[in-house]
């Protein structure tokens, strides 16, 4: 998900060139900047030009040793950190220079047009439906590829993620200090982070903050789920109703309390009231029923962003209206209740 770089504390005896076999065990130091990153990510940015899989591969094995004891891809890192590394070859420049040559130059541009917001900090992309935010799982590019390609001078890191499918508002860091910051205000909360969902059914909660656990587990074929279980992360969701459309949906706004993997899907469908458009968690009937009303994909759209950056009491708000294909479904379903309203 983080761009490839070299951790700026390293215990090598030489340190390697890019592209040069590690062809001995190696001891890195995380240094100052470096704390609170997850392992997976930290050793995605330090490993430069390895592959993700190939990380990935190397935690699962237990090959990967954190102060000598073997460590999980979500385990945070701390200051003097001494992370052992196996041998593991990087790519060749030949290598990194052809991933970026996958880019196609259409998306390079409706990437960059994407761009809401730049400063010294941080890109604000208004990420379309069907563009994932990296490569991986079959996928040659995604969105933090297709910066990278396009602005290869800079060094770019997603703060967060959004699924594939769901539009909107993405944060991605333009430094280092940027993307620690960014993940701090994340993790403490700081960030209020909105989505706009439409979900099957008339919803007759009010404004109703679900509480309830979520485990992330792996299906056979390796499809990964979540689930509601006593045994997983704290989740919290608020929704509040916005537009009721009779018996057939009601339109959501959905605040985030924490950022757990399809948190809002999985939160959403627990209420008895899946989001509309979901094919994992969702509802069947309720899909096909939504595609008439011209519904192509699942209704999720990451509304508004805000925060306030640490020490300068910068406040920054950013927000994105629903994008066509999901405006003209909320329009279909407005035309078909005031046809309803003038038959009774």
């Amino acid at each position: 998900m983080y761009q490839d770089g070299v951790a700026e504390s390293m215990s090598y005896e030489s340190k390697p060139e890019t592209g040069s076999p590690f062809s001995k065990v190696t001891h890195v130091a995380v240094g100052e900047g470096e704390e609170g990153q997850r392992l997976d990510n930290w050793l995605i940015r330090t490993l430069k030009g390895v592959p993700r899989s190939r990380v990935y591969r190397i935690l699962r094995k237990g090959e990967v040793r954190v102060n000598g004891k073997r460590a999980k891809p979500e385990q945070r890192v701390a200051v003097g950190d001494d992370i052992r590394l196996p041998p593991i070859r990087a790519a060749e420049p030949e290598e990194l220079a052809a991933r970026a040559s996958r880019v196609p130059k259409g998306a390079l541009q409706s990437i960059e047009d994407a761009i809401i917001h730049q400063d010294e900090h941080m890109l604000v992309i208004g990420k379309p439906s069907g563009m994932a935010v990296h490569g991986g799982s079959g996928l040659s590019f995604g969105v933090i590829e297709a910066l990278r390609a396009s602005r290869p001078d800079e060094t770019l890191e997603l703060a967060h993620r959004l699924d594939r499918d769901t539009s909107g508002l993405l944060l991605v860091a333009r430094t280092r200090p940027a993307l620690r910051i960014l993940h701090e205000l994340l993790r403490d909360g700081q960030v209020e982070k909105k989505y706009l969902t439409l979900v099957k059914g008339s919803w007759d909660l009010g404004t109703k903050l679900i509480d309830a656990p979520l485990l992330t587990h792996t299906r056979v074929g390796g499809e990964r789920t979540v689930k509601v279980a006593a045994n997983g992360k704290p989740s919290l969701t608020t929704f509040a109703p916005v537009d009721f459309f009779g018996a057939r949906a009601t339109m959501l706004d959905v605040t985030l309390g924490t950022g757990r993997t399809h948190q809002i899907r999985v939160h959403a469908a627990h209420t008895g009231h899946p989001v509309s458009g979901d094919d994992k968690y969702g509802d069947h009937e309720h899909n096909a029923a939504m595609r008439e009303m011209g519904l192509e994909r699942i209704f999720l759209h990451s509304q508004s962003l805000s925060f306030e950056w640490p020490g300068s009491r910068k406040n920054y708000a950013f927000s994105l209206p629903l994008p066509l294909d999901l405006a003209q479904v909320l329009e279909n379903l407005a035309a078909t209740r005031r046809k309803r309203s003038r038959h009774r």
